[in-house]
């Protein structure tokens, strides 16, 4: 991977950035993401930002030796901390968990009200951006579901708004699997669920030969509501 060819989930991150955003990169390893959205004239102004001292160095020779200094900043610092209020008016955070990438705007929301559109890349967790999201009044605009190298990714777009306006009745199921990944259901959003409530259920066959208490039964009943959802969902 490099600047001109990103993997398939940066690519399908890149799709989601507004033309002429004022872009900050959350997480940016070696600056790839904003330096192909600076050469394919999507931003002309981004922010690279990096906690760790190796990624900060990788950042800045890589946007060094694209000759876009004068376009990117990279910075070292904990996640929003690299922006100023009102720098930015797109955020991509790609790469980390969904508890971290929550955790991370929660953090810093003070940075996030001139911030028009998140678009976020969680590994794993989707549900705790989605919880966020919803605690916060940013709606869901858009869902994207992919594969690859084996690995299955989600991305989600957001802006400021109603975040109940995608959910509707299925309310513990969107924030579950998705609600607009939910209405789609393409073929690998239901190889991912599929494979999850199998999963689960192998869970569920030893934590029934496992001895009774408190802490085995909310786990049970936890993923006996978990599968619920999904089959309910996959029927559809």
């Amino acid at each position: 991977m490099n600047t001109e060819n990103l993997s398939d989930r940066l690519k399908a991150v890149v799709q989601y950035i507004p033309a002429g955003s004022r872009l900050a990169d959350i997480g940016s390893d070696h600056a790839y993401l904003p330096c192909h959205a600076v050469q394919q004239g999507i931003v002309t102004f981004a922010v690279a930002g990096e906690v760790a001292e190796g990624p900060y160095r990788s950042a800045k020779k890589q946007v060094d030796e694209e000759g876009l200094s004068d376009n990117i900043f990279v910075r070292k610092g904990d996640g929003l901390d690299v922006i100023s209020p009102g720098e930015v008016d797109c955020i991509t955070i790609a790469g980390m968990g969904g508890t971290l990438i929550a955790s991370i705007l929660e953090k810093g929301k003070q940075k996030l009200p001139a911030v028009k559109r998140l678009i976020l890349q969680p590994n794993i967790g989707a549900i705790s951006i989605r919880k966020w999201l919803m605690e916060h009044d940013w709606k869901l605009v858009d869902e994207k579901i992919l594969e690859e190298d084996g690995k299955i990714y989600e991305i989600l777009a957001a802006e400021q708004g109603d975040p109940r306006s995608y959910y509707g009745e299925s309310f513990e199921g969107g924030l579950l699997l998705g609600p607009i990944l939910m209405s789609k259901q393409n073929d690998v959003f239901r190889k991912k669920w599929i494979s999850e409530r199998d999963n689960w259920e192998r869970i569920l066959i030893q934590l029934e030969k496992a001895d009774e208490n408190r802490e085995t039964s909310k786990k049970k009943q936890e993923l006996l509501e978990k599968i619920r959802i999904v089959e309910g969902v996959l029927k559809k």
